[in-house]
């Protein structure tokens, strides 16, 4: 979202960010008094969709508080220059604080039109992750030591206080306004259960950061888990895998099998085989020539990753692929498996396990998506009856419906189907590679990209949006570099 206009809040873009744990961004040049209103309109939905509609008030007061200041910060910067006082030299800066109110305000526009001609921006960014809410915003100017000083002064000059009221009766320095409405906001934050950890400054990359960190409302994450798993075990619909499958897996699980017996056996299941010819056969794997026969694919992919396969056909099998929503979660996956096999071959060849694994982690990483169109109708009377038992808020069935736990019931079904650990787990942290254990951090990381840039090529998402650690991690720097990577990836898929 960048914008100095007011636009209408789209509350579906916010609900996607918050499923998928990916940022949401709002950059102004200006900061008129309309994307103020905005920056809080968006707050207010993000948190309502978090369930956490009781902060609104005190995080909008912060946020206000927060951008304004970011807003005078740069607009500190112009007027400085303009006067040609070295903001970073203490006597400089004490003499041009005399007038920069007055004189600002008399003529902001003109200060605005520089600001905005130098590029300087505020920036908002929400972003929902498993354990914690993040609301940021940044501002291009670095802060100088002074003023740095100046603002923890604040936040210590905040504990002198038991209430609102008190700082308010108090009388303060007057020369950059104070600075109270930095002791309220921390005073506002400690009314909602937040400390001084939970509120951050510091400058990075030639930024101005401003972070509050808001721990996840705890009842609700384990209700969304509760239900999570009682939802899994509930499903009938969602038996062990059919018979050939499960015996074919059972025969991969014997270290002394001989790969003619798993061709064989694979052989005399004349639509497996079709089913597994046919993926081997698609562009993911690029083979040179075209795969006739069982035994040859299973020498090509190994038994590894035979068994892959066959957790991939399997799940096809058991969540079905015939509604127009099936159809269109399966091509997004489609798309992912491919995606994530060919970066994992590119960026990580030498680990020979990332490659592996990486095709049946990108087509599986959004099965907890389609739970809903398989169990629903024969579950959710049972469902919301077992919420009322328990006395839980309805609003956990929404946000579970709603996909926003789908990660967690994806790892949950992959479980229950006994499939490895490490399909599993990347099934789970494939919103988070970061958070992810170490032994599949590296293929939870391809996933999340593949995943990433499929969304991108739909503008889902924005550039903006991705982990910026993961796109070090391939080497990128800017859009025009991501983009390249995603028009190759997509020209091939598509070929």
């Amino acid at each position: 979202m960048r914008d100095d206009k007011r636009v209408n809040i789209d509350v579906t873009k916010i609900r996607k960010a918050i499923q998928s744990g990916i940022p949401l961004s709002i950059t102004t040049y200006t900061l008129p008094h309309e994307m103020e209103v905005y920056m809080g309109d968006v707050l207010t939905a993000f948190l309502s969709e978090l369930n956490q509609s009781s902060m609104v008030e005190f995080l909008t007061y912060s946020l206000n508080e927060l951008v304004t200041n970011a807003k005078k910060a740069n607009t500190k910067r112009v007027y400085f220059a303009e006067k040609q006082l070295n903001i970073n030299d203490l006597n400089d800066y004490n003499q041009g604080m005399v007038n920069f109110k007055q004189e600002t305000l008399d003529n902001i526009n003109h200060y605005l039109e520089i600001q905005k001609a130098k590029g300087l921006y505020v920036k908002l960014i929400l972003q929902a992750r498993p354990n914690e809410i993040k609301i940021e915003v940044r501002n291009n100017s670095e802060l100088t030591a002074f003023e740095y000083k100046r603002i923890h002064d604040k936040i210590e000059k905040a504990h002198q206080y038991s209430s609102i009221e008190e700082a308010f009766s108090q009388v303060l320095d007057e020369t950059e306004g104070a600075g109270l409405g930095l002791i309220i906001m921390i005073l506002m934050l400690r009314k909602i259960g937040l400390d001084d950890d939970n509120y951050q400054v510091l400058c990075e990359n030639g930024e101005t950061i401003n972070r509050i960190i808001i721990p996840t409302n705890k009842e609700l994450k384990e209700n969304l888990d509760t239900l999570s798993n009682q939802l899994v075990s509930m499903i009938d619909s969602l038996p062990q895998f059919p018979e050939n499958i499960a015996q074919i897996n059972s025969l991969l699980n014997d270290d002394n099998v001989k790969l003619s017996e798993i061709a064989t056996l694979i052989s005399s299941d004349v639509a497996l085989s079709a089913d597994l010819l046919k993926i081997v056969n698609s562009a993911a794997f690029s083979l040179q020539n075209s795969c006739h026969s069982i035994p040859d694919a299973v020498k090509f992919v190994g038994t590894r990753g035979i068994k892959n396969l066959l957790f991939s056909l399997g799940s096809i099998q058991n969540l079905g692929s015939s509604s127009s929503e099936q159809k269109k979660l399966w091509d997004h996956s489609y798309k992912v498996a491919f995606y994530s096999y060919n970066i994992a071959k590119n960026f990580f060849a030498n680990d020979k396990l990332v490659v592996e694994d990486s095709y049946v982690c990108g087509l599986l990483h959004d099965m907890g998506k389609l739970i809903f169109d398989v169990a629903h109708p024969k579950i959710l009377e049972e469902f919301e009856k077992s919420l009322q038992e328990k006395a839980i808020s309805s609003i956990v069935l929404e946000k579970i419906t709603a996909g926003q736990n789908h990660a967690e019931i994806g790892g949950l079904i992959a479980k229950k189907w006994n499939f490895p650990e490490v399909v599993t787990l990347t099934i789970q942290y494939h919103h988070y590679p970061e958070a992810a254990p170490t032994e599949i951090k590296k293929l939870a990381t391809v996933v999340y990209f593949a995943n990433m840039l499929a969304n991108y090529q739909e503008q889902i998402v924005e550039y903006y949006q991705f982990n910026q650690s993961v796109l070090s991690i391939f080497g990128i720097e800017t859009e025009n570099q991501l983009k390249s990577i995603s028009d190759k990836l997509n020209k091939v898929f598509n070929s």
